[in-house]
């Protein structure tokens, strides 16, 4: 459709170019489009005014509305072809269609008109155009650019100010943040090195503690011995007749005596075990005699009882590597205990092979009154008794079960319990399933962990001649000096002396640059070449003692030298 010419302009000299600028954005504007779509089509004929006046004087531009676009046409002088020019490429991303005649040189910009456009009519356009001042000099329009340009520097200003005022406000928090932690860090240091001394203080107690009830306890079996002799010996058959009420207060002071004497051993097992005295001495054992022999010694106060006592060892285990006496004490407590709180029933007890995980299950199962949810753990408390009826009735003391997940855990082991109230009960204790000697001397753990020492000392169990325990670097390096191990594992992150710097001291010294270690830890930083690396997480008893072997052949036979031997 045919359009209404607005007015047009001609280009002849640079100033021109600039009125032809400010017509356009004049226009555009009068047409009703925004602000941004006016700068584009001001840009256009910034562009096209330019590549035109390099072409020769005598440009004429033509704006045109028709119904909703602006069409503005440019007539290049002497008919150029300007179809690859780099204003006319420029010019046709600021407006919606550009088309070009390469015939006649003319190029054709095309701007869409809003349609909620507000302008007037075609005529008042018209009038507008014609009252606008005549175009001005290229001067005119720098001063008016050089204003915009000066407006704009002072907000950059404004906002480097602001900028500046905001740097120091988080520099100034930023020193405020680092006093503080730097007085958190202070208070941090000083609460370790209170939580040092406090567990120092700790260790003294406990160690004054196990001092203590192995004193009294070796001062109380002396006399209490005695009176144990001298009550036999008044009721002996070549004593002096006795009354019937003599006679049975001096058995009252003999059965005390007896039950006094009990403790007093079960406080020396305990001392023993508390303070880490418990040292394996495993031996081939025939487990199922083993069994069989504590059936012999227990059936009959089973039976006195009104309870059987049964005995399933499966013939899959047969002769294991373990301390006899330390197994023979965890089983013969469990048992004891299941038949005294076991008034009718059965008191059964199984031993089976755990093939998965290379361990012996042995579970003493009876029909007793069981123990409440809430107790299960606190029966592994030092004096802690189940209250009930039952219980009151019953003897004891409260020390076996504590000393017997004790043994179980320096048999490399666990001991758990499950049970319902009215029920019974379920023991179950799992030890290592090694069927041959040693393969290395004495290992050494060093780790803060004692949840992770304990797990390494049940995997180690059978495998090493023994094992050593340390808390830290520096406890670990006294442990070594005084009795060298033929290898050691070593946590990374403890406290005092961490692994890295424990390598490096061990590397230093003469004495104990020799000894294979082993890296356990839950960073997989690689402290050195020459050390196997192992993750906590997921670690496996295969995994572990592969990397002890393969440590201890990469020092070149330091095993054999140095009168640890491997054993098969």
């Amino acid at each position: 459709m045919t359009g209404e010419v607005l007015t047009r302009a001609e280009i002849h000299r640079d100033q021109d170019v600039f009125a032809v600028r400010q017509l356009g954005r004049r226009i555009a504007e009068l047409v009703g489009m925004e602000s941004q779509d006016q700068i584009r089509v001001a840009t256009a004929l910034s562009e096209i005014g330019r590549e035109a006046l390099a072409l020769g004087a005598g440009s004429v531009v033509v704006f045109d509305l028709r119904e909703d676009r602006l069409v503005i046409t440019v007539d290049y002088p002497g008919g150029a072809d300007v179809r690859q020019s780099e204003g006319v490429k420029l010019a046709g991303r600021m407006v919606d269609e550009i088309a070009l005649s390469a015939e006649d040189g003319r190029v054709t910009l095309v701007k869409r008109v809003p349609e909620h456009r507000s302008h007037g009519s075609l005529d008042g356009i018209r009038e507008e155009l014609a009252r606008r001042a005549p175009p001005t000099v290229a001067l005119d329009v720098l001063r008016e650019q050089n204003r915009e340009l000066a407006g704009t520097l002072e907000e950059v200003l404004r906002l480097n100010a602001e900028l500046a005022e905001t740097n120091q406000g988080v520099l100034a928090l930023y020193n405020q943040l680092s006093t503080e932690l730097e007085e958190t860090n202070r208070g941090v240091v000083a609460l370790y090195a209170e939580l040092d001394e406090k567990s120092s203080q700790l260790r003294q107690a406990a160690e004054a503690r196990q001092r203590f009830w192995a004193s009294v306890s070796h001062e109380l079996r002396l006399p209490l011995t005695s009176i144990i002799g001298l009550v036999r010996l008044l009721l002996g058959s070549g004593a002096e007749p006795l009354s019937e009420e003599q006679e049975h207060q001096i058995t009252l002071i003999g059965a005390s005596a007896e039950t006094l004497l009990t403790l007093v051993g079960e406080l020396l097992d305990l001392a023993k075990a508390e303070s880490g005295r418990l040292d394996p001495h495993p031996s081939m054992v025939d487990v199922v005699a083993l069994a069989e022999g504590l059936h012999m010694t227990l059936q009959p106060t089973g039976r006195a009882d009104g309870v059987t006592l049964s005995v399933d060892v499966s013939d899959e285990i047969g002769e294991m590597l373990v301390d006899e006496a330390m197994l023979t004490t965890i089983l013969r407590n469990l048992l004891s205990n299941a038949l005294k709180f076991t008034e009718s029933g059965e008191v059964r007890l199984a031993a089976v092979v755990d093939s998965a995980m290379a361990e012996v299950v042995f579970t003493v199962t009876d029909t007793g009154v069981g123990i409440p949810p809430e107790h299960l753990e606190r029966v592994f408390e030092e004096f802690f008794q189940v209250p009930g009826a039952l219980q009151l009735k019953a003897k004891g003391t409260g020390l076996g079960l504590p000393y017997a997940r004790r043994l179980a855990e320096a048999l490399g082991g666990t001991l758990e319990l499950a049970s319902r109230p009215g029920e019974g009960t379920t023991a179950t204790l799992r030890v290592p399933h090694r069927m041959a000697g040693p393969e290395v001397g004495r290992v050494l753990v060093a780790d803060d962990d004692a949840g992770f020492r304990a797990v390494a000392r049940r995997m180690l169990f059978g495998f090493a001649a023994g094992v050593d325990e340390a808390a830290d670097g520096v406890e670990a390096l006294d442990l070594m000096r005084e009795r060298p191990p033929e290898v050691v594992l070593i946590d990374l992150l403890m406290p005092r002396l961490d692994g890295t710097a424990l390598l490096h001291r061990m590397a230093e010294d003469d004495a104990l640059c020799g000894i294979p270690a082993v890296v356990v830890s839950v960073v997989s930083e690689q402290p050195g070449p020459s050390h196997p690396v192992l993750s906590k997480h997921g670690l496996r008893r295969d995994q572990l003692l592969e990397a002890i072997r393969e440590a201890v052949r990469d020092k070149g036979g330091n095993a054999e030298g140095d009168g640890h031997g491997t054993h098969d």
